[in-house]
């Protein structure tokens, strides 16, 4: 893959990362969307149950094997290293445009607080939390992380300049921001349905799990001592609660 090929790629991922971010929105929210958490042919409840773990299981191991670095270091031996975050990006919005097409509804009300005080409480929340997730991505460095800034710099012949270790913005707050909006997206929701407080569940266990058992794991591996004093000074993803690392 040639240098401007691997800049067309990336590019191409990142759009079509925007596209699916922002029908990510409309998905679990239930707005502008064609489709979402609770619209969609309803199947019998055992199987609707099954296919849609099974589609949030797909999403969690991709996401996960992917993002360890023994892994980065056999594929990056198939495709350039410039690539290899692009790749990443293109295979979770693989894993997400599959939930989007193939889950099934299930419809039944858990609460429903439209209407009210709460709702709009809620309402309010739910554009917070995805506000906070693209705002956290700026604060440390969106275009690394999102693959933009390793296919430029392939482009020009230079080598990838690492930010390091930083705790700004919200990174003073709670070492995973990004997470503490997709959660605060994921629960505010003025109607909660069966389907979708299986999704907020199931994503909210994997976010804890995948984060604190193994991301933070190489992020150590990585960077040492100084993390491991952050994990003490700052919570995971609620300001206040939850200093240090898991055990």
């Amino acid at each position: 893959m040639g240098r401007s090929i691997t800049f067309i790629y990336g590019i191409a991922v990142y759009v079509i990362f925007l596209v699916t971010f922002l029908y990510s929105i409309g998905f679990v929210g239930n707005v502008l969307v064609p489709k979402s958490i609770d619209s969609g042919a309803q199947g019998p409840i055992v199987a609707s149950l099954v296919i849609n773990l099974v589609l949030l299981s797909v999403f969690a191991l991709q996401h996960s094997i992917m993002a360890r670095p023994a892994f980065k270091r056999v594929w990056t031996k198939v495709i350039p290293q410039a690539a290899e975050r692009s790749t990443y990006i293109l295979m979770t919005c693989v894993a997400l445009i599959l939930i989007f097409v193939f889950w099934r509804p299930l419809p039944a009300v858990v609460w429903d607080v439209r209407n009210t005080v709460f709702g709009t409480a809620l309402t309010v929340l739910f554009w917070v939390g995805w506000l906070v997730v693209l705002a956290s991505t700026f604060m440390i460095d969106h275009f690394d992380l999102f693959g933009l800034k390793q296919i430029y710099a392939n482009l020009k012949k230079r080598q990838t300049i690492q930010l390091g270790f930083m705790k700004i913005g919200l990174y003073r707050l709670v070492r995973h921001p990004i997470m503490t909006g997709f959660l605060i997206a994921f629960w505010a929701a003025p109607t909660m349905t069966v389907g979708h407080l299986l999704f907020t569940l199931a994503t909210t266990g994997y976010i804890v799990i995948a984060v604190l058992r193994l991301e933070e794991k190489d992020l150590i591996a990585q960077i040492g001592d100084d993390y491991i004093t952050y994990q003490n000074e700052v919570p995971a993803f609620i300001p206040g609660i939850g200093r240090g690392a898991a055990k």
